[in-house]
């Protein structure tokens, strides 16, 4: 194999590929990439055997045609320090040789047969939408997936497809976020949980949000293909929560906020809260909304701003971690607030087809 290629280009596939590559596998082939040159393309693979990932390098001259496996990390690491416009590959026996100007370094390489199998994008089945939205509706969502142990099927994001419609849900147990966008399903519908690493890396290669990406799924796994990328993850076995019987149906409050206001005013009195008790209190009266918090250890704080608010006075509380989280992905400069008492969910409408369900704290009066 011998390839010729832009310097940023490689970088950009090698730190793509990196991602997915386990620095200390079970297998040592894994900490491994697999290049494949043919007569007109550069293509890059690795995997974790959970996420996988092909990725085409663009503007390359193929001199020779070829197969290599070599250590993912030091290649990247070392294109990445390269101070040359160009990169020249050349793999012969067990040797790969990277060079760019005067510098070069010469790695090992694995036997090719050994290299796990990189599924390819199969279009049969596909839905296609906008790469801008798949993008947002992951950053929309994924950020409320569980991180504990125990809760494996919420580690990920249940991705549904029906009605024309593409739903994301993550929850944790102690909030919830559930995001969608209109798609051409052709009466098609489509449900599974995807993990998080598998989405994040998904939006990362959508190098232009105006492309349109494919999405297909399989029984043990989903990929998402873009012009330059294939990009697939195995499905998470389990049962997702009844999502549904989350969402409040009847609210009798509902207040209305500035966005940027109301995150200021949080962050202030989140300040005094403690590890132990993080928590703020949101007490309603007609046109004001007041923040407080304490913590044994710190003190308090309190805080107001103006709201559209008519109803009678009431309060609720939360952490204040959890609707920061849900503030920073607000699509709109005006959020809601609706719950039916204190002791019920409170729910957070971000944007157009956004809703953020929090879980509220029971505290002393």
């Amino acid at each position: 194999m011998k390839v010729t290629c832009q310097r940023e280009k490689l970088r950009e596939a090698l730190a793509v590929i990196n991602t997915v590559v386990p620095a200390r596998g079970t297998k040592p082939i894994l900490e491994n990439l697999k290049l494949v040159a043919t007569e007109d393309a550069l293509e890059l693979a690795g995997t974790d055997l959970e996420v996988s990932a092909r990725i085409s390098v663009e503007e390359v001259t193929i001199e020779e045609t070829g197969v290599a496996v070599i250590p993912c990390k030091v290649t990247l690491d070392f294109v990445r320090d390269l101070s040359s416009d160009e990169v020249t590959l050349v793999c012969e026996g067990d040797k790969c040789t990277i060079r760019g100007g005067t510098d070069q370094c010469e790695l090992v390489t694995l036997d090719p047969d050994e290299f796990p199998v990189v599924s390819r994008f199969d279009d049969d089945g596909s839905f296609t939408l906008q790469g801008g939205n798949f993008s947002r509706l992951v950053q929309q969502t994924s950020f409320a997936a569980a991180r504990d142990a125990g809760r494996y099927a919420m580690h990920g994001v249940l991705v549904e497809i029906a009605e024309d419609q593409v739903k994301m849900v993550a929850t944790d147990g102690r909030r919830l976020a559930l995001a969608s966008q209109p798609i051409d399903a052709g009466g098609r519908s489509q449900s599974a949980i995807v993990p998080t690493k598998g989405l994040s890396l998904f939006a990362r290669v959508i190098d232009d949000p105006l492309d349109p990406i494919k999405l297909s799924f399989d029984a043990n796994q989903v990929g998402i293909r873009t012009p330059n990328a294939q990009i697939f993850a195995r499905l998470i076995d389990g049962e997702f929560p009844r999502y549904s019987a989350v969402l409040p149906t009847e609210t009798e409050h509902r207040m209305e906020a500035d966005r940027d206001a109301l995150a200021q005013k949080l962050r202030l009195v989140a300040n005094v809260t403690g590890d132990d008790a993080r928590a703020v209190r949101f007490k309603l009266g007609k046109g004001k909304l007041s923040l407080s918090g304490q913590s044994a250890g710190r003190g308090s704080a309190a805080a107001q701003l103006e709201v559209e608010y008519s109803g009678e006075g009431t309060e609720i509380a939360f952490n204040p971690d959890y609707v920061a989280d849900g503030l920073k992905q607000c699509q709109s400069e005006v959020v809601a607030l609706e719950f039916q008492q204190r002791s019920s969910p409170g729910k957070f409408t971000l944007g157009e087809n956004y809703v953020y369900i929090v879980m509220p704290i029971t505290i002393d009066a």
